[in-house]
């Protein structure tokens, strides 16, 4: 504490003054008494309570000194010190990943928030720029300088599962630094000090870290096949402390019913691999762990066992644009002999030979058909609601000649008035043309279809896969009105354009339309599934050798304020004693 106005100290001589008038001023005066019969009850009274007695007297003398001492302090304007932060402007970097949720009594992510907000007291007008992690980071506020504002925007903070990918948060705070000496605030659990931007010497990094002695039991690895008579499981949990620990590891049912429970003990710092057969039939098996560790979000992991993609097979005979079609899409596809295809029964096959159609187990995409001679077309084509199309509207197509349809196929694309493309009971897809005779290699749409087609018959039409949180991918879905739903059956967002946006919470969802659902898992990513070792540190410095500056906070308001609430005591002690003595 100091004083700014010293030189009005000498104003200290006016309660002074006002001491020294109540010092000569009289005391009493003469009063003839009739009678002292009441004067040892008064003195008795006197002496039981003479210190309550005084103040009684002297109310208003001590209300005036100290008022005028408060007065007094005023004009020698009083301050305080406080720190504030350097630099003329402060960038806050908040680490929104899943791992922020690690923590004892509450979370890294908490703790931040609140050390966040005790700093915006510290900013003394400097504008805050906010940024948040993530694959696409975002400036949530850009040169704020209203404090509400400020504390607005960093209680309405949210984790939102994704890795925080801090390289391109902190290329985001380069682009607002310039030349302006900056104070940058990362707020994560840990951070390498090799990460971090040096060239500027107008920056002072602030790293904030998470606590250093988080604990961690994790599942890292789950996966789950069946071969249609039963389900067989692998769970791998990893043991992040200097302890063996002990869990329970379940595998449950959509529904939350255990399926499997068992103890299992878990070595310091290593991974155990647990293997589960003849487990029952299901769609989705979620495994869990019940852990004494810091961080619970690792702790469970959810399969859906008809996401499985099986391998693709061209056949040789095929056009050269369609096998390099399939190749470029998926690079794991074989060309194999005509005479081979027939063969690989647990692949999706793509052929022209129509007698496939009845000796494949699983859909093929039939291109072109070896069986029947092909037709004259004319006319423009045209097409169905079908997921194939959801991103190969196949317009201004030439096609100058298409095989005969099937009959009791349904047809999901025609040129003119002839069948183009259809789908059978089983699920084939036939296009009823070959390549040469078209000039659909040429549009963008042909290597759509062939994506789409490839997505529906290697994976299971009734899911989308597995999605990283927040993750925004094109997914083929029929033409419609689609939207995401929890397992609650509650309303998360909508799909536009074939592009779903995955929540940001683990778990199993539904994309929905009128008469249509698939389900996919939104699944925790491999990095945040590890717990690292917090750190906290300062480096680079700005004016004043990096240190805090300081500023002065005026006491002047609350002395004013305790003087009126003074004064209004003094009127108040005065009108009791009556204005008149």
């Amino acid at each position: 504490m100091g004083f700014s106005q010293i030189l009005f100290s000498w104003t200290a001589i006016i309660p002074v003054i006002v001491l020294l008038y109540y010092f000569f001023r009289k005391k009493y005066t003469d009063q003839t008494v009739s009678s002292t019969l009441f004067w040892s009850e008064i003195m008795q009274e006197t002496r039981v309570s003479p210190y309550l007695k005084h103040l009684q007297k002297n109310a208003l003398l001590y209300l005036q000194l100290l008022a005028l001492i408060l007065l007094v302090l005023a004009l020698m304007n009083p301050y305080v010190k406080k720190s504030t932060i350097a630099g003329a402007q402060t960038i806050f970097i908040v680490d929104t990943s899943a791992t922020m949720l690690a923590g004892k009594e509450q979370s890294t992510f908490d703790t931040h928030k609140k050390e966040m907000l005790s700093l915006v007291n510290q900013l003394d007008g400097r504008p805050v720029t906010l940024i948040t992690t993530g694959n696409t980071p975002k400036a949530i506020l850009q040169q704020e300088t209203n404090t509400k504002v400020i504390e607005k925007a960093i209680q309405e903070l949210q984790v939102t599962y994704e890795t925080d990918q801090m390289n391109k948060a902190l290329d985001v705070a380069q682009a607002f630094v310039g030349d302006t000496p900056t104070s940058i605030y990362v707020f994560t659990d840990a951070l390498d000090k090799k990460h971090l931007p040096m060239e500027k010497d107008t920056v002072k990094w602030l790293v904030k870290g998470s606590a250093k002695d988080l604990t961690n039991i994790a599942i890292t690895r789950f996966a789950a096949t069946t071969d249609g008579q039963s389900t067989m499981a692998l769970v791998q949990l990893q043991n992040d402390t200097d302890r063996e620990q002990k869990v329970t590891l379940s595998l449950q049912t959509v529904k939350g019913n255990e399926i499997t429970t068992e103890s299992v003990t878990l070595p310091p710092n290593e991974a155990v691999t647990k293997t589960f057969k003849d487990l029952p039939l299901e769609n989705t098996l979620t495994a869990k762990i019940t852990a004494n560790d810091d961080y619970v979000v690792d702790n469970s992991q959810t399969v859906l066992l008809q996401t499985a993609t099986s391998k693709v097979v061209v056949d040789q005979s095929m056009h050269q644009l369609i096998q390099k079609g399939f190749q470029t899409i998926n690079s794991g596809v074989k060309i194999v002999p005509s005479l081979q295809v027939a063969d690989n029964q647990d692949a999706t096959v793509v052929t022209n030979q129509t007698a496939l159609l009845e000796k494949m187990d699983k859909p093929i995409v039939l291109f072109g058909r070896d069986d029947v001679k092909k037709v004259e077309a004319t006319g423009e084509v045209t097409i169905t609601s079908d997921a194939l199309f959801a991103f190969s509207e196949l317009k201004d197509i030439y096609i100058s000649a298409v095989y005969p349809g099937f009959d009791g196929y349904k047809t999901i694309a025609s040129v003119g008035d002839q069948p183009f493309i259809q789908r059978s009971p089983e699920g084939d897809i036939v296009i009823l043309a070959d390549i040469a005779d078209t000039d659909w290699p040429l549009h963008p749409s042909f290597p759509l279809f062939l994506w789409s087609a490839e997505q529906q018959l290697s994976e299971s039409i009734g899911s989308l896969g597995i999605f990283a949180p927040n993750e925004q991918r094109a997914v083929a879905l029929a033409q419609g009105d689609w939207s995401v739903y929890s397992q609650d059956d509650e309303f998360l967002s909508s799909i536009t354009n074939g592009l779903l946006t995955a929540p940001i919470k683990p778990g199993i969802y539904t994309a929905r339309s009128n008469n249509e659902e698939k389900r996919f898992i939104v699944q925790l990513q491999a990095q945040e599934r590890v717990i690292e070792k917090g750190t906290s540190y300062t480096l680079g410095e700005l004016q004043d050798n990096g240190k805090e500056e300081i500023s002065k906070t005026s006491l002047v308001p609350w002395l004013i304020l305790i003087i009126l609430v003074l004064l209004v005591l003094e009127w108040e002690v005065q009108r009791r004693r009556g204005f008149t003595n």
